[in-house]
């Protein structure tokens, strides 16, 4: 089988290959075979039939030494030519011996191993003009083996079915051997591409997620950077106005009533500080992995108080009034925390952009989807374009009323903690008439 055979053949090649060495091999046995078996019987054969009865042999090694030698195409001209003209041979010689079958083996045979199509016709051709001529267009032989040996002549149809089903057989058997390899080769590239796929999606899903990280720790870089610029910057201006006031009073003898003239200054600056301090921890806190929402049943009369209460020093320095507009007995489910924090800085932040003697009002209606927190002020209003910058990612802020600062952490910080308790704010403003802020959180 192997003979000629290398690795720089193709598989189908190899397999053609495969079946025509043990055809050959089969042909080469027979060529000794039948001459042997002849020359033991007592029949008398013309020597034209010893020829013939030969020739199998010849043909057929000189077939295989050619395969040993790489030499494909002549091989196959060797056995599509002159097995189909030496069993002719025979019949030219008037004689019948009972081989035309294999006439039919060397045209189905030529299909299946020649490459070429033209020479398949050719061969094809060949073996089915000898066929014609030595069966179909004469008949009458001077000598048959029929009448001198009858079971030679038997044995040789035999032997023509013999071959062709084994050639055929073989044949098949490769092709179905090939065919098995080739589903199996694709029942493992199938395996293997399921299993590529599957590495290639989550690759790509580690791939998405790593940029979703990148674009995170970017923003958070550029909000750090913002902060210690904040920090840097206000935290200053209160210290060092306590440190020189401090320091005054300890040098020098300074009045009570100048005192009292440099207080509210710096009253301003803590409060400004105290909140920008509590925005800093709740922002860093929120920030922190593992930071727990403690949701909880709260009562917004209590909320708004506590808020009222702890701002109310800032609004009486501006003299403006913080009013209360709550709906009875309005609830809502929370973490506390976050939602004072929320109140705060938009209640603040009212006060800031209100003149002397306007009005805050802070306040919680019942609506058919939820509750609405609300902040409503008397103050500057803004235009559409600034409303627009409030809750982006970039801090936006203005000065207030009475010049007072701010860094626009505390409303990013409230549209966060409003989105951790599944609610949102909007606002509605006009340019010099006011703004109402409005946070919406969902039924308890």
């Amino acid at each position: 089988m192997s003979i000629g055979v290398h690795r720089d053949l193709d598989i189908i090649t190899k397999r053609k290959l495969y079946v025509f060495n043990q055809i050959n091999f089969l042909g080469l046995i027979t060529g000794i075979a039948i001459p042997l078996a002849a020359f033991l019987n007592d029949g008398y054969l013309p020597p034209i039939a010893w020829v013939v009865a030969i020739s199998p042999a010849f043909i057929s090694f000189s077939v295989l030494l050619c395969n040993y030698y790489r030499k494909y195409e002549q091989s196959m001209l060797i056995y599509f030519t002159l097995y189909p003209l030496t069993t002719a041979l025979v019949y030219a010689g008037n004689i019948d011996v009972g081989i035309e079958l294999f006439f039919i083996l060397y045209g189905v045979l030529s299909v299946f191993f020649l490459q070429n199509i033209r020479y398949i016709v050719l061969a094809f051709c060949l073996s089915s003009i000898c066929y014609m001529a030595v069966y179909i267009l004469h008949k009458n032989y001077t000598y048959k083996m029929a009448d001198v040996n009858f079971g030679f002549y038997v044995a040789n149809h035999l032997l023509a079915i013999i071959f062709i089903f084994v050639g055929l057989f073989m044949t098949k058997r490769e092709n179905t051997t090939y065919q098995e390899n080739i589903l199996r080769k694709n029942k493992k590239l199938k395996f293997s591409y399921g299993k590529i796929s599957a590495q290639a999606t989550e690759i790509k899903d580690k791939a998405m997620l790593l940029e979703h990280k990148t674009t995170e720790l970017t923003a958070l870089n550029s909000l750090k950077d913002k902060l210690f610029s904040i920090i840097s910057h206000d935290l200053k201006t209160p210290i060092y106005s306590l440190r020189n006031l401090f320091t005054n009073m300890h040098r020098y003898d300074v009045p009570p009533e100048e005192i009292k003239i440099l207080l509210p200054d710096i009253l301003a600056d803590l409060n400004y500080t105290t909140g920008l301090m509590e925005n800093l921890l709740h922002w860093a806190k929120s920030q922190m992995k593992g930071a727990t929402i403690n949701m909880q049943l709260l009562e917004v009369t209590e909320l708004v108080n506590e808020v009222k209460n702890l701002l109310r020093l800032q609004a009486e320095a501006k003299k403006i009034y913080l009013n209360s507009k709550l709906d009875p007995a309005v609830y809502i489910y929370a973490d506390k925390d976050m939602m004072n924090l929320v109140l705060r800085n938009l209640v603040s932040n009212a006060i800031k952009f209100t003149p002397e003697n306007g009005e805050v009002n802070v306040g919680a209606r019942q609506t058919n989807t939820g509750v609405e927190l609300f902040v409503e002020d008397t103050g500057t209003g803004m235009t559409e374009e600034n409303a627009g910058k409030l809750f982006g990612d970039d801090f936006f802020t203005t000065h207030g009323t009475s010049n007072e600062s701010g860094t626009g952490l505390g409303l990013i910080l409230c549209k966060e903690f409003l989105k951790k308790n599944g609610g949102n704010i909007s606002v509605q403003t006009y340019l010099g008439k006011g703004s109402t802020f409005t946070c919406s959180l969902p039924i308890p």
